[in-house]
């Protein structure tokens, strides 16, 4: 039997708080090592151009990944996005091309506000599908949303029959030569794709900290159970997460068939990866119940420059998905770390009141 005097145990105490801060500080150390190691390694990181292009990669990985966020928290996951990209890019291409023919002779064809709300509303729909699968008919949110990836990959192949919609460049006569902005305009400066991320974040960390649906979503990460006997309508918040998800899928699959003017079926092809782990990176729990949506975004710029910095040095495509691997695996480790720690640090606090 081990007796330590209050001194001590204060000492001890203390140490934790200290490693607890550290932890929970993670993201944003390792943000500032890759940032000052690729300032050293890589040529040109530095530069102006070097900074857009990375700031364009990385709006691409936190849109999905503040999707992805809210589904974490709530205890699910969601393997589709990617394939919805994919999708969504599909639609986006054929509305732009072709609109919708009404097989009379005549067709519907839209601007580019109208194919932006088309384009959304399909991504939304997909999660609705997924949320329904989830919530309606019991399926675990693993496999409702791998079945989803089969399913929104063939649908986009089946568009095309596996050939690319080239050429994006619209009509001004029905309004549709904008479409280019999403992706490649710039205002102050700035990409556009950049400001959209800097309003989608700002919305969702609203809604996250703000809000009564953010703390329904939550609470059911936290104690499913508990929110429900509490009043939550959990089934609904579910719908929520999966249908926002999808809809920044959308989005991603309008900025990137505008970037290239060009829509191909395999878009978006493992970016699920990308986004899960800019959101595990950025403290999110995988047994749900704790993110946040700004340590998501420093999460997706970690991703981002470690993507773009590799590249830079000339790393192989191959060290780069090891790599990747490795940090999704040490993320993990770390929140569970960080989880038992935070445990320990609750406990000593309540035998130090109970003193």
């Amino acid at each position: 039997m081990t007796v330590m005097s209050n001194g001590a145990a204060a000492n001890s105490g203390s140490g934790h708080n200290w490693l607890l801060l550290l932890l929970k500080a993670r993201t944003l150390v390792a943000l500032l090592l890759v940032f000052a190691f690729f300032s050293v390694m890589a040529p040109n990181f530095l530069s102006a151009a070097n900074a857009i292009l990375i700031s364009k990669h990385v709006a691409i990985n936190a849109f999905l990944a503040i999707g992805m966020t809210f589904v974490i928290i709530t205890g699910g996951i969601d393997l589709s996005v990617g394939s919805v990209v994919g999708l969504t890019s599909m639609i986006a291409g054929y509305l732009v091309l072709n609109g919708i023919d009404l097989g009379v002779g005549y067709s519907l064809q839209f601007n580019t506000l109208e194919i932006v709300a088309i384009v959304c509303l399909a991504g939304a729909l997909v999660g609705c599908i997924n949320g329904i699968l989830i919530t309606r008919l019991n399926v675990a949110p693993f496999i409702a949303t791998l079945g989803m990836l089969y399913v929104a990959r063939g649908a986009a192949l089946l568009f095309s029959d596996g050939q690319t919609f080239p050429n994006l460049n619209g009509n001004p006569e029905y309004g549709s030569d904008s479409f280019y902005l999403i992706g490649t305009g710039s205002f102050l400066g700035l990409p556009v794709m950049v400001w959209m991320l800097v309003a989608v974040s700002l919305a969702a960390g609203y809604i996250a900290s703000r809000t009564p649906l953010g703390r329904q979503i939550y609470a059911t990460g936290g104690n499913e159970r508990g929110a429900a006997l509490s009043g939550v309508r959990v089934n609904r918040v579910k719908m929520f997460v999966y249908m926002f998800s999808g809809l920044m899928a959308a989005l991603v699959g309008l900025i990137i068939a505008s970037q290239l003017k060009a829509a191909h079926p395999a878009t978006g092809e493992f970016f699920e990866l990308n986004a899960i782990a800019a959101a595990v990176l950025g403290g999110t729990s995988m047994s749900g119940g704790r993110g946040r949506i700004a340590g998501t975004i420093v999460g997706a710029f970690v991703i981002g420059i470690l993507s773009d910095g590799l590249v830079m040095m000339g790393v192989s495509s191959f060290w780069q998905m090891v790599i990747k691997g490795l940090v999704i695996i040490a993320a993990v480790v770390i929140d569970q770390a960080q989880s038992r720690l935070q445990a320990r640090v609750a406990l000593a606090q309540e035998v130090a009141l109970n003193r």
